[in-house]
């Protein structure tokens, strides 16, 4: 499983970044049991926001998936931490939350969240697969179209 992670980021040109460090206070993650709680992350590049303003007149429904999946690496990244190092102590993406900020009218927030849904089966395969939610909102933190929060299992 660890091979196949690291191939199939590879394959896809993913270097995972360090883990953001929180914005606020808040803990990046929290492991309880066997289940880790990656808080929402943001569309980040190199410790900036990727863009900013709503989905559905400032930013397109593709350019939103393209910032989702810039959040899902994020998320990664947190993962990897939680894990020790090793993404592949992960044993099952099982879910994800996507909060859009858009206009009144959007209602393409679900494409909007596969840029993350998409990546993590991209990554993990079979596993990869959650349950989630994709939500329209009128604003997000630091006013960022996109935040994705996640809940991943590991193995013991």
């Amino acid at each position: 499983m660890a091979q196949m992670i690291e191939e199939n980021l590879a394959r896809l040109g993913i270097t995972l970044p360090e883990a953001p460090p929180p914005a606020a206070n808040y803990l990046p993650y929290i492991i309880s049991g066997n289940l880790v709680f990656v808080a929402g992350q943001l569309p980040m590049l190199d410790g900036k926001l990727a863009a900013t303003g709503k989905v559905g007149s400032d930013i397109t429904t593709q350019e939103a998936a393209g910032l989702a999946r810039i959040c899902a690496i994020n998320l990664l990244a947190q993962a990897k931490a939680a894990a020790g190092g090793d993404l592949s102590r992960v044993s099952r993406v099982v879910k994800l939350g996507g909060f859009v900020a858009c206009t009144d009218s959007f209602t393409e927030q679900p494409e909007v969240i596969n840029g993350a849904s998409d990546l993590m089966v991209e990554v993990f395969g079979e596993a990869g697969q959650h349950a989630r939610f994709a939500v329209g909102t009128n604003v997000l933190p630091r006013n960022v179209p996109v935040e994705i929060d996640a809940i991943f299992e590991l193995k013991d």
